[in-house]
């Protein structure tokens, strides 16, 4: 959940009241907890924010944070510690352990699978389906994770240990964990590990009596070499990832020299890299000579952002230069790459590039920046290409005209398209010779027919009807739905009509507009993905809201009336047919303001 992003909402001083709220409410989801315990969380001199967040899905996240830490965060009304308080705590929640290398799994966005637990000698924990449950690294207590058991103890043990075992919502060195003091685990050594490894080592000492062989040593060498795995998942995932993608591009016997230059890399020095990146990356395929001078806040926003490698995600205060200005003014001054001059008050803007500089000229473009970073800047996904889903009308066989379809082998509920509708209905009337003979464009009215599609005032006035006022009334009297294909995958039908992308617009305040934009889900787009190319369109800022009374729907909230960049946006690149998209009409008009 929080492997991603995200964004606050309020952030508030807890009152009094709610204090003593919140600690009733962490005594019933958390008994362990005593009261010295609940009076240490949650004191009542010392100040408690609260903290209400969306997540990079849309999902409405409460926060309460003491001492710039979060302790615990809630979800759809339900208390989930954070692994501050696990640190703390580590026999809060029932825990399931794991090998040192699934963690990175866990921090990029993935559930524990039951192939990758460790099952101890003691068995499983007791839990049930959706028991709040941590996770654990091997020969370490202190837990990493914190998540939701996907099914009982019981039918962990009965599938053979295999499918998804803990939905995990939290997990160290992830956003959530970024938002207190980044500290890292403590060593909590596991007790029964320990009895374990000693009583192995006794038997095999009273085995081999006349072998002075340290088999003690070996354990220990086995735990520190589990230990220094752990350390190295654990506290440099970062590093590791960026060592994978360099092991790919190096070859010779320099590649495990920079392999260690790299794992002893700290995060702001890694940032100082992807930024230069990102600075040399953007002066050499996106900016031209015609666009000088160019603002610096444009240069970063519609050039170095989207020349960012994807995963990864470039914020210069996380850097060593803190700011804009501070890194131009070194690649200005040691580079000698740009001049920067302020050519308005307060207002900075790149007057002149040296495109012959030997560090530019060297610098070659990375493969997966350039080809996905293309697709970001026109307003794509990014990741994959969008394709429009197909959407095809279909009709369901309603119980009234179930007997003009018996000979089609189509009973009440049957999903027919159009086309075989027509084939059905024609057949009917060609076998019951039901065609006007004097008037072959005619189709004489049986009592069949009589019942399935006349009206009551229609019974003794109708005798005959055309063929297409035939197929028009049958079709009516169906039941309408449709068929959403997208690619790769199966198709999906539902009853009534599919709904439009709906744009509108709306006033906040007394003379500000916003542009809203909901439904998007229903054509396959992620909300979050269309918000961030609006937002690179149009240089405005953009929200996502969870939709009232719809579950698994957002609403993008956008400044200003965009409703022809976002028409642009949805017809031209994401290739939505126009008659899904409801409220192109409501475009701000061309012309002077009266």
């Amino acid at each position: 959940m929080f492997a991603k992003a995200f964004r606050v909402k309020s952030n508030t001083v807890l009152k009094g009241s709610d204090r003593r709220k919140l600690k009733v409410d962490l005594s019933a989801a958390f008994p362990s907890l005593s009261a010295d315990d609940l009076s240490e969380l949650v004191p009542n001199k010392e100040e408690i924010n609260v903290v209400k967040i969306y997540a990079h899905k849309g999902e409405a996240v409460t926060l309460y944070v003491l001492h710039k830490n979060p302790l615990f965060f809630e979800l759809e009304k339900r208390l989930y510690p954070t692994v501050y308080v696990l640190w703390r705590y580590p026999a809060l929640l029932p825990v399931f352990r794991t090998w040192a290398p699934v963690l990175q799994k866990l921090i990029g966005g993935a559930d524990l699978m039951l192939p990758g637990v460790v099952v101890p000698s003691c068995g499983l924990p007791d839990v049930k389906p959706g028991s709040c449950c941590a996770v654990a690294v091997v020969n370490n207590r202190a837990p990493v994770a914190v998540g939701k058991a996907a099914m009982s103890s019981a039918e962990m043990h009965s599938s053979g240990m295999k499918g998804r075992g803990v939905c995990v919502l939290h997990t160290y060195m992830d956003y959530l964990w970024a938002f207190g003091d980044k500290s890292n685990p403590p060593s909590l050594p596991d007790e029964d590990d320990k009895v374990e490894d000693s009583n192995h080592e006794k038997s095999e000492v009273d085995e081999k009596e006349d072998g002075e062989y340290d088999v003690g040593k070996g354990t220990e060498e086995q735990q520190s070499s589990d230990e220094t795995i752990t350390d190295q998942i654990c506290c440099g995932l970062e590093e590791l990832s960026v060592t994978e993608k360099k092991e790919d591009q190096v070859e010779g016997s320099n590649g495990n020299e920079e392999e260690n230059q790299d794992e002893q890399k700290t995060p702001q020095e890694e940032m100082d890299a992807l930024l230069l990146q990102c600075f040399l990356h953007a002066l050499k395929s996106k900016v031209k000579k015609s666009e000088l001078p160019l603002l610096t806040s444009t240069f970063l926003r519609n050039h170095m952002f989207s020349c960012c490698p994807s995963g990864k995600q470039l914020d210069i205060k996380k850097s060593s230069y803190k700011k804009l200005s501070r890194f131009l003014q070194v690649m200005q001054q040691q580079n000698n790459l740009v001049q920067v001059k302020e050519l308005s008050k307060g207002v900075e803007s790149i007057v002149e590039v040296d495109w012959k500089n030997p560090q530019l000229r060297s610098f070659s473009i990375p493969e997966e920046a350039g080809v996905d970073k293309t697709d970001v800047q026109g307003g794509g996904e990014g990741e994959a290409q969008y394709h429009p889903p197909e959407i095809t009308t279909l009709y369901s066989v309603s119980a009234r005209l179930e007997p003009l379809f018996l000979d089609a082998n189509k009973r009440k509920g049957a999903i027919m398209h159009p086309a075989e509708v027509r084939s059905a209905i024609t057949e009917y009337v060609k076998k019951n010779e039901l065609v006007d003979e004097n008037n072959k464009n005619y189709v004489r009215i049986n009592p069949s027919l009589c019942d399935c599609l006349l009206d009551k005032s229609e019974y003794q006035e109708v005798e005959s009807l055309k063929w297409d006022d035939l197929f028009s009334r049958a079709l009516g009297k169906m039941q309408e739905c449709y068929q959403v294909v997208f690619p790769g995958q199966a198709p999906v039908v539902k009853k009534g009509h599919i709904e439009p992308i709906d744009i509108f617009v709306a006033s906040r305040g007394s003379n500000k507009k916003v542009t809203l934009i909901k439904n998007l889900e229903v054509y396959g787009l992620d909300p979050a993905v269309v918000a961030s190319a609006l937002q690179h369109r149009v240089q405005a800022s953009t929200v996502l809201q969870l939709l009232p009374g719809a579950k698994d729907r957002v609403l993008v909230q956008i400044q200003g009336n965009q409703v022809h960049q976002v028409g642009s946006l949805l017809l031209d690149h994401y290739q939505i047919p126009r008659k899904y998209i409801q409220g192109l009409d409501k475009a701000a008009k061309s012309g002077k303001k009266k």
